[in-house]
């Protein structure tokens, strides 16, 4: 008997975050919501992709420090090395088989950026 083709799920953590960083001349300041997405073949144990209570944790300490930070402070150059930072971050936090699959931004206006992984 052939033995059925494993099912792929994604599963996403999101919280808010504000920041500042130069355009050009200028400040920007914005708001985003930061949507972490996690990815893997089949489900674990208990139905999920991986437990959130962990990975929202994680996100909640890395984003804690960069609240209200001008992002070249924190040696960024802008909102995409933001994400390109949490992607690699927070990659350990998601155990295998499970996957980190992408960080987004997104603004206030829907403007969307994201990284994979």
């Amino acid at each position: 008997m052939a033995r059925p083709p494993s099912l792929h799920f994604e599963a996403a953590v999101t919280r808010p975050l504000s920041v500042v960083f130069r355009r050009g001349e200028g400040w920007e300041g914005h708001d985003y919501t930061v949507e972490v997405v996690t990815a893997r073949e089949g489900l674990d144990a208990f139905d999920v992709v991986v437990d959130f209570r962990d990975l929202e944790a994680a996100l909640d300490r890395h984003l804690a420090p960069l609240q209200g930070k001008l992002l070249s402070d924190l040696g960024l150059a802008g909102p995409l090395a933001l994400a390109q930072r949490l992607l690699t971050d927070l990659a350990p936090f998601v155990p295998a088989p499970a996957r980190l699959k992408e960080v987004a931004l997104t603004d206030g206006q829907g403007r969307r950026m994201a990284v994979g992984a």
